[in-house]
């Protein structure tokens, strides 16, 4: 697996004894949660059409994965919207 130069510091700092984890208290635990469930609740459905070709790469690739192709599809949207994922400039 290669990391990137700031999750080497991280490794370097954990295997050193510098880092010192701590468990998160409940009101962290709490947060935290109800952030991921506002984050990954589904409440609009929409209709989306694509080429016979486009779905059938999905489906191969959600197979894959081992996730089904909406939650595929799903997850490339958010990540787009997030940043993760960014537009080619020419």
């Amino acid at each position: 697996m290669k990391l990137d130069p700031e999750e080497k510091e991280l490794l370097e700092a954990y295997e050193s004894g510098k880092m010192n984890p701590q468990d998160p208290s409940k009101e962290l635990l709490s947060k935290l949660s109800k952030a991921a469930e506002n984050t990954f609740k589904k409440d609009k459905r929409i209709n989306i059409r694509l080429s016979s070709h486009d779905l059938s790469g999905i489906q191969r690739k959600a197979l894959q994965t081992g996730i089904p192709y909406q939650a595929l599809i799903s997850g490339l949207i958010h990540q787009y919207v997030v940043g993760d994922i960014q537009e080619k400039t020419g």
